[in-house]
């Protein structure tokens, strides 16, 4: 029986906020810094090219540059997984952000 190598997943962060960027390198996670559309786009592009990056974290401010690309790679059940995180200043989500976003998907109130 033929063994395959481990396949080593890794998390890639695409992100406007330089100090988000040195924390996730302290964590030993890549990533790319990207203040404008094309250079969202670019960073993306460059994540899913790469077959072990499993993780996509991408921060608010870029989300808001690319939102459209983003929700159709989190639509698409595939690599790499999106996730949306807050910046080092906070997050720019209103505090009842998972609630609206449970009501929208389910069609309840909670």
């Amino acid at each position: 029986r033929h063994r395959h190598p481990p396949v080593l997943m890794r998390c890639f962060c695409i992100t406007d906020d330089p100090d988000v960027l040195t924390g996730m390198r302290l964590a030993g996670i890549e990533g790319a810094r990207a203040a404008t559309k094309k250079e969202v786009d670019a960073a993306i592009s460059r994540a899913c090219a790469d077959q072990g990056v499993a993780v996509l974290i991408v921060t608010e401010g870029c989300y808001a540059l690319s939102r459209e690309r983003l929700d159709a790679l989190k639509l698409s059940a595939g690599r790499p997984l999106v996730n949306i995180v807050a910046d080092s200043r906070g997050s720019v989500r209103a505090r009842d952000y998972i609630t609206r976003l449970i009501n929208e998907a389910i069609g309840i109130k909670i």
